[in-house]
């Protein structure tokens, strides 16, 4: 990476050092940010396989579906409070460090083989990337001059290439190794991989800007002791009931229900505390409104899409050949199809918009959403086709079916996330504009619990069947053309946010 340091000639500090001609502490955040996606995404794609394995915890695949979906509700679930303990207690770039040894730290109890161990190294892990994932993106912004600096959309670009290149080379080597090897070893190169993260960051952070050590809005010693004693009685009453839980056998039966039970209501619960905000504009009212409409419309879409790293994963793993062009694969590789279509995608979609609107063509936000939610819709309208074959015919069908997936479920991400990221900060309330950002993970998370709950012990839905998938389909279509239909509607609500 240090050839990409190179002299800005703008530079009035005699010849500073940049990064692509950006500053030099987006390298660090960079490298933090690929190896932090790296160990995740590797994590990721093990997760399911490892819980449905003969050598793993040799589940079946509805009760690993409930497993992986919680993890992932709660990974964007913890986003909100790791943003939280940034503005009130330590700053981002302390709780950036922080949240990385935690990751550590989870890998390292995953890469134990002991199933007592396992379900709380997935906490440490979903802990510590809540924790990180809050801030780093906003380390990111404190390294320009504001939102008018003309390198700043350069610099998200070159940081969002980061995270995909984490996500596209981890399931081709921590999967690697975890199928063909070790699961636990596969674990323990998760927490390498994050390992050289934070000692990436911890010796570029002199590069970083000193916004990056502010606490917004520091607590108060009396605020600070609430925390505390409040955390401490969470935590007692949460390792009490899990404990018994894990005493009496009963864990995967009950241990989930909570955690998909808190990643619905506390969407809904913040949504409706904004509504209920008498110091809200009208304006800012109907904004919110119509972000509501965007916001279900996303837990609708997530809820299908992170399917591909469970429903489509075991599909894959049970179901499909895994060998093309004389070549064999793990089932992991599929992991990585996505960050790869990301990267080949993004470009051409981008230039799309632009060329669109400058002719005054471009389709609205709303048309945007229904599109995506559509197009996952035919994603998994595609999946049904090797799904009845191999339901009728039993035997194994062609990888090029999950990559035909993969690639339509790319397409409808990049109509959805960017533009989403988009829209949550232009129709923020002034007054929730900090945290508008975790309110739209929190989409996710809403999405992802519907799938945990649904596959949960309590309803036990198989989600791999046609009469599901169908159901699916027909999900996405609804809201996608529910959406466009209101699209006039939502316009009024956005007011003056196009």
């Amino acid at each position: 990476m240090a050839s990409s340091l190179t002299k800005d000639p703008s530079s009035t500090a005699g010849g500073e050092k940049t990064f692509f001609g950006h500053p030099r502490g987006l390298a660090t955040l960079f490298m933090t940010e690929m190896w932090e996606r790296y160990s995740f995404y590797g994590m990721k794609a093990l997760l399911p396989l490892y819980l449905i394995a003969p050598g793993g915890m040799h589940m079946n695949a509805t009760t690993a579906t409930t497993i992986y979906s919680a993890y992932m509700a709660m990974v964007y679930l913890l986003a909100m409070p790791g943003g939280w303990m940034a503005d009130r207690f330590w700053g981002p770039r302390k709780t950036v460090a922080i949240g990385g040894a935690v990751v550590i730290l989870g890998h390292i109890t995953l890469a134990v083989p002991n199933s007592a161990t396992f379900f709380a190294g997935l906490a440490l892990v979903a802990l510590g990337s809540g924790l990180l994932k809050a801030n780093i993106s906003t380390m990111v912004g404190h390294l320009y001059k504001g939102p008018e600096d003309p390198r700043r959309d350069g610099g998200f670009t070159l940081f969002y290439i980061g995270i995909n290149v984490g996500a596209f080379l981890a399931p081709l080597t921590i999967g690697t190794v975890g199928e063909n090897v070790n699961w636990h070893f596969g674990f323990a190169l998760a927490a390498i991989g994050m390992a050289l993260g934070l000692a990436q960051f911890l010796l570029g952070t002199r590069h970083l800007s000193p916004q990056s050590d502010v606490v917004a809005t520091p607590a108060t010693a009396q605020e600070k002791q609430s925390a505390l004693r409040k955390g401490l009685i969470w935590l007692i009453v949460a390792v009490v009931f899990y404990g018994l839980l894990g005493a009496t056998g009963n864990f995967v039966d009950w241990g989930i229900l909570p955690i998909t039970l808190a990643g619905l209501v506390i969407p809904v619960a913040v949504l409706v505390r904004m509504k209920r905000d008498k110091e809200l504009t009208t304006t800012e009212q109907s904004k919110l409104s119509g972000y509501i409409w965007f916001f279900v419309v996303a837990a609708v879409f997530w809820m299908i899409y992170d399917q591909n790293g469970s429903t489509l994963s075991i599909f894959g793993e049970n179901s499909t050949t895994n060998h093309l062009f004389g070549f064999d694969f793990p089932t992991s590789w599929y992991q990585s199809l996505n960050p790869i279509f990301v990267m080949a995608l993004a470009p051409v979609l981008a230039s799309g918009w632009l060329w669109l609107n400058k002719r005054g063509k471009e389709p609205s936000t709303a048309v945007k959403f229904a599109s995506s939610l559509v197009l996952i819709g035919v994603s998994f309208a595609v999946f049904l086709i090797p799904l009845i074959d191999t339901a009728a015919n039993g035997g194994k069908v062609s990888p090029m079916w999950l990559v035909a997936i993969y690639f339509i479920q790319t397409v409808a991400e990049l109509c959805l996330s960017p533009v989403g990221l988009s829209v949550t900060t232009k129709m923020a309330p002034a007054k929730y504009s900090s945290q508008m950002m975790g309110v739209w993970f929190l989409a996710v998370t809403a999405g992802d619990s519907v799938t945990g709950l649904l596959t949960s012990k309590q309803l036990a839905v198989d989600l791999d069947n046609t009469g599901s998938v169908a159901f699916e389909v027909i999900l996405a279509v609804i809201a996608g053309v529910g959406i466009w239909m209101y699209r006039k509607k939502v316009a009024q609500h956005m007011g003056d946010v196009h």
